[in-house]
C-alpha cells in the first residue's frame, strides 16, 4: 500500500518533518562565517551538496525558521561577508557539532561553546575547523532567497577557492579515502547515519560501458520471485549476452551439474539454479552468475 498526500494539505512543519525523514542520508555543511566586526560563527546545516565542478559549486541553506520566520546567524553573516568555510563533519566530532547547533545570541563564538579549534583560512575571512578532516574555502556568488516565510529556503551558492584535507584521509596516490574519512549524514528528527564499516558499499558505475539490461535477460530470471531487483540490476548491467562457448563451460561447472543431478523437477532445478545464481553474485563472479543465468 502507498500513501499518497497531496502536500498543499500539509502544514510547513508537517512537510518538513516528510523531507528530513524521507530526503537522507544528507551530508552536513558546518560553516563558518564572520560578521563585519570579524565575530565568527559555526552552525551545521543538512540542506547542502555539491553541483558542479567548472565553476566548482557548492550550495546549502540557511533556512529562515519556521516558528518564527527570523533568519539564522549564518545567513545574516553572509549578507555583510559573502565568505564561508564549509567543515565536513565525521563521527568524531558529531556531538560537538549538534552542541553548535545551539541557537546561541548572536555574537556568542561556537567555536569556544562547541569546543573546535579555529584555524586560519587562506583565502578567506572565516575560520576553519581543525578537527574536520576537508575543510573547503569559498566564496559567495550568490544568494537566492526563494521566499520570505517561515521554512523558506536561501540558497547560498558557493564557489571553492581552496581545500583542506587531513593526510589521514587520503589514500598513498593522494585520493580521498572514503573508508578512513568516515563521515556521518542527517536523517530525520534526532538520527545519523554513520558512512563507515558495513554501511559502506561499491556499485560499480557503467558510465560509458554498454550494458545488456534487465530486458535481456531470459524470462524466468527476469520474472524470478527468488532474485531481487539488486541482484537482477547486477546482472543487466553486463556488456554482453554469454556466448555458447561460455555457456557449455558454465553448464559442466561442479554447481551446475551437482543441481542437475539431485533435482529431476524443473521447478526445483530452476529454484536451485536462481540461488546459485545469487551465491555467484556474492562471491563477485558476476559473468558465472550471468551464465547460469542464461542456462535456466
Amino acid at each position: 500500500m502507498i500513501r499518497s498526500i497531496d502536500t498543499s494539505q500539509l502544514s510547513h512543519p508537517e512537510l518538513h518533518r516528510l523531507m528530513l525523514g524521507a530526503i537522507a542520508p544528507r551530508p552536513i555543511a558546518f560553516a563558518s562565517t564572520v560578521d563585519t566586526s570579524g565575530r565568527p560563527n559555526l552552525a551545521p546545516f543538512s540542506f547542502f551538496n555539491a553541483f558542479g565542478v567548472n565553476p566548482s559549486t557548492i550550495i546549502f541553506s540557511p533556512s529562515r525558521r519556521g516558528r518564527d520566520n527570523t533568519t539564522k546567524d549564518t545567513f545574516n553573516n553572509l549578507k555583510e561577508v559573502p565568505e564561508v568555510v564549509i567543515n565536513a563533519v565525521n563521527y568524531g566530532m558529531v556531538e560537538q557539532v549538534s552542541l553548535a547547533s545551539t541557537e546561541f545570541p548572536a555574537g556568542i563564538n561556537e567555536f569556544e561553546k562547541s569546543g573546535f579549534t579555529p584555524l586560519a583560512s587562506v583565502k578567506v575571512r572565516p575560520f576553519r575547523v581543525a578537527e574536520s578532516p576537508v575543510q573547503w574555502e569559498c566564496r559567495v556568488r550568490e544568494i537566492i532567497e526563494t521566499g520570505t516565510g517561515g521554512g523558506a529556503a536561501n540558497l547560498v551558492i558557493c564557489e571553492v577557492l581552496m581545500v583542506h584535507i587531513s593526510e589521514s584521509a587520503l589514500t598513498p596516490d593522494g585520493q580521498i579515502d572514503t573508508t578512513k574519512l568516515d563521515l556521518v549524514g542527517r536523517m530525520g528528527g534526532d538520527y545519523y547515519v554513520r558512512a563507515s564499516g558495513n554501511a559502506l558499499f561499491e556499485v560499480e558505475k557503467p558510465l560509458q560501458k554498454p550494458a545488456i539490461g534487465i530486458d535481456s535477460l531470459p524470462v524466468a530470471v527476469k520474472n524470478s520471485k527468488i532474485l531481487t531487483g539488486n541482484e537482477l540490476g547486477r546482472l543487466g548491467s553486463s556488456e554482453s549476452i554469454p556466448a555458447e562457448t561460455e555457456l557449455v563451460t558454465i553448464s559442466q561447472m561442479d554447481e551446475v551439474v551437482a543441481i542437475h543431478g539431485k533435482y529431476a523437477d524443473s521447478m526445483q532445478r530452476a529454484e536451485q539454479m536462481q540461488l546459485l545464481i545469487r551465491d555467484l553474485l556474492k562471491k563477485n563472479r558476476k559473468r558465472e552468475a550471468l551464465c547460469v543465468a542464461y542456462l535456466l
